[in-house]
């Protein structure tokens, strides 16, 4: 590669990239400097939806604490939350889970405690939170939390008796699964046998210790705790867990009042260990923009006022009465489409061919009416003081009385063009168009004479 060529190369790769780097960083800086971010004094707060896994270990009569805990089942909570207070410390949540619950116990000296049981468990409820937000800086991305409820859930309890060629299961004291009960006259051709897991038979069908045909629905008081992460103004994830204290024994299909099974005397419990995401999906922005083009500027307000409601300020209108409802063009004035002086509105002969003379109604007249009008008139001039201007058909005929052709103020004769001795009306827009462009010296006041001039040549 030539010299040339790498050193070109790396001009763009090294230089441009650096200078739209800095040109971007100047418009980040100006874009800042004409926009503020302002904080939504009472913001409205709306329904947070929240969705997530995680797994349920059950605690009740059949339960083996290692086998369970590294067993422990999936399952997954949909949540609605809302803000029950204006200080954001409270929160109302309505919830539901599923998912399995299941217990595995095995006993090799109490054979009749060899047990198992998987529950499929729908709930619905309730429950208040409470967020430590106040002790917790208002930037940090941690906050912890606790909640408790109330909750109506339904189980469906079934047992695994079976193996995959319907042998039931016959547990051994030496730790073994086998076709023959341990005690059978042939038991030494028994075989071993494995759990297939499938949990084929209705506890609650088979009655086995005499419960009859007992209640699948309850209650429970979940109890959660957990931490928040805000990831963004409308995103959390929370790390939670809740314990659900039950007003039931009946889950596992094992009860205190069974003797043969001998359960214990206290109401089955499951925990659910989970993580979930919040996603604030239709609350207003907690902040605004505020445009800053303006603010440092002292405004001076008579510069916007529009007295004549014409839709032009008053410090451009160079006809600043129009009448209500006239069309006006760009500087305020009325709209004069033959150009005969007399504006639309009052002009009762509105397509006068150009350079006509008309009457204050925009009636066209002819140079011998004028004359006669004149004749008329005690102020009239001489008929030998009238002469024609050589200009153009627009001005065949002049007509002035005690003042000279050229009566035009020497601070407007560089608008006149022409040379004609008259400020015409694409000579005055003209000189507008130059004032607005600062083409010229005119101020002001200047335009507003020139168009007082203007209508009164």
């Amino acid at each position: 590669m030539r010299p040339s060529v790498l050193i070109l190369s790396l001009f763009i790769v090294l230089i441009i990239p650096v200078t739209i780097h800095g040109q971007i960083e100047e418009e980040d800086e100006f874009d800042r400097m004409l926009r503020e971010e302002v904080e939504v004094a009472d913001p409205v707060y709306k329904p947070v939806l929240a969705f997530g896994v995680g797994s349920f270990r059950f605690m009740g009569d059949v339960n083996d604490f290692y086998s369970n805990f590294l067993g422990s089942l999936p399952g997954y909570k949909f949540n609605v939350s809302t803000f029950i207070d204006n200080r954001r410390y409270y929160r109302l949540n309505f919830f539901m889970m599923y998912g399995n619950l299941s217990g595995n116990e095995r006993c090799y000296i109490d054979l009749a405690r060899n047990l198992n049981f998987r529950s499929e468990i729908i709930n619905f409820g309730i429950n208040a939170e409470y967020s430590f937000a106040h002790l917790i800086r208002r930037d940090r991305w941690i906050i912890p939390f606790v909640s408790a409820g109330v909750e109506s859930f339904r189980f469906d309890s079934k047992g695994d008796f079976y193996d995959d060629y319907g042998q039931p299961y016959n547990y051994w004291s030496d730790g073994t699964i086998r076709d023959m009960p341990e005690n059978s006259p042939g038991a030494h051709e028994s075989v071993v046998i494995q759990r297939n897991y499938v949990y084929e038979t209705d506890l609650r069908s088979a009655n086995l210790y005499g419960m009859g045909d007992y209640p699948q629905t309850a209650f429970a008081v979940p109890v959660d705790f957990g931490i928040d992460f805000r990831i963004s103004d409308r995103v959390r994830m929370r790390a939670g867990s809740s314990v659900h204290f039950t007003f039931t024994d009946l889950i596992d299909n094992v009860s205190s009042n069974d003797n043969s099974a001998r359960g214990n005397r206290r109401n089955d419990r499951f925990s659910y260990s989970y993580i979930t995401f919040h996603l604030d999906l239709f609350t207003d922005p907690k902040t605004y923009i505020i445009e800053r083009m303006y603010a440092d500027v002292d405004l001076d307000y008579t510069m916007i006022e529009d007295a004549d409601g014409d839709g032009v300020f008053d410090f451009w209108d160079l006809c600043p009465d129009t009448p209500p409802g006239v069309e006006v063009d760009e500087f305020g004035c009325p709209i004069d489409s033959d150009g005969d002086g007399v504006p639309d509105y009052l002009d009762l002969e509105p397509n006068t061919p150009r350079g006509a003379f008309v009457d204050e109604h925009g009636r066209q007249i002819t140079p011998l009416e004028i004359a006669e009008e004149l004749n008329r008139s005690e102020n009239a001039v001489a008929r030998d003081e009238i002469f024609t201007d050589p200009a153009g058909p627009a001005y065949d005929y002049r007509v002035y009385s005690g003042r000279s052709f050229d009566g035009i103020p020497e601070k407007f004769k560089m608008l006149d063009i022409d040379g004609d001795g008259f400020i015409s009306y694409e000579e005055l827009i003209r000189a507008i168009n130059m004032f607005f462009d600062g083409n010229t010296n005119l101020t002001v006041d200047d335009i507003y004479e020139l168009n007082q001039f203007f209508f009164s040549q």
